[in-house]
């Protein structure tokens, strides 16, 4: 774990063992990567509220934490094209847009464990291949977060919101 990335106020997962979180591991409450987890679970509950730009925001900006080439970057830089991706596709009704994205994200999400940091990475990389072939397969998508589908509270939003606001 990076001392950088290490967040205390992060609880463990609500089922499951993903990978990224270890029970004997007491940094982090577990998580190799605190401020991920975190970031995930904002960005997870903001998409599936149907807040796609928050969301991406969420994960770009732990995206910069982690260089390339490693599983957290490779999952956070999916997961900003997924978001995105939604977003062209719902907002702006723009299916070229939203394939050329999930055609990425899925590139980027290649490989990257199919529970990771609570997130059902396999489903994800299912609802983009189908999606690919019929956009209304996205129509009211939710991305499952350790077995539930949870929508934003009101902590999510002020989360982005001090993350556009900066240091």
């Amino acid at each position: 774990m990076d001392e950088h990335t290490r967040d205390d106020t992060v609880g463990p997962p609500i089922s499951g063992r993903p990978a990224g979180w270890d029970p004997n591991r007491g940094a982090s409450n577990g998580w190799e990567h605190g401020t991920l987890r975190r970031a995930t679970v904002h960005g997870v509950r903001l998409f599936n509220s149907a807040a796609y730009h928050e969301s991406h925001d969420c994960f770009e900006d732990e995206w910069y934490n982690y260089g390339s080439g490693n599983t957290e970057s490779k999952f956070l830089h999916g997961m900003v094209q997924v978001a995105a991706g939604t977003y062209k596709h719902v907002d702006f009704h723009d299916d070229a847009g939203m394939r050329s994205l999930f055609e990425t994200a899925l590139q980027y999400l290649h490989g990257v464990p199919r529970d990771f940091y609570g997130v059902d990475v396999t489903d994800v990389r299912t609802k983009l291949t189908n999606a690919l072939e019929s956009p209304a397969a996205i129509e009211g998508w939710r991305i499952a977060l350790d077995g539930r589908k949870p929508e934003a509270r009101e902590e999510d939003y002020t989360y982005v919101e001090a993350l556009e606001r900066g240091p």
